[in-house]
């Protein structure tokens, strides 16, 4: 009887364990206006940390093509972040610019854009709570 007692116990252990690997909430970003099929968009959820320096906390690519293209981010625990993407049409990991340091390639970031200069995460920064999100943005 304690070896059925100390089974059953282990096994209610080992579900629980599975059941909380999936912390945190889902968070969709639509990009709503692709212009091209071809190439990849670039997704990256970010802190104010790591905003413009690389890579985010995480990241989501999915193949381009004219219309809506969905990422998606898993698991996103509740905090601070902005959503920076891009459409990468020649698949080279970068954004690439002009000679004068204009972009050559589509992209856009959660809130507000700034039209004039780079994007800041002031302007582009959302709460994630304990709840999935849904968030669209205009390249």
């Amino acid at each position: 009887m304690k070896k059925l007692g100390l089974f059953i116990a282990t096994l209610v252990i080992g579900f629980t364990g599975i059941a909380q690997d999936s912390k945190g909430v889902t968070v969709k970003v639509t990009i709503e206006n692709v212009l091209s099929d071809g190439g990849t968009i670039l997704g990256g959820l970010h802190t104010a940390e790591t905003f413009m320096k690389g890579a985010g906390v995480l990241n989501a690519t999915e193949p381009a093509k004219a219309g809506e293209v969905t990422l998606t981010f898993e698991n996103v625990e509740p905090g601070t972040f902005a959503i920076m993407v891009m459409h990468d049409k020649n698949d080279n990991k970068q954004m690439d610019m002009d000679a004068n340091g204009m972009p050559q390639e589509s992209y856009g970031t959660s809130g507000e854009m700034n039209m004039f200069g780079p994007p800041n995460f002031e302007s582009s920064k959302f709460e994630v709570t304990d709840e999935d999100q849904e968030i669209r943005i205009r390249f």
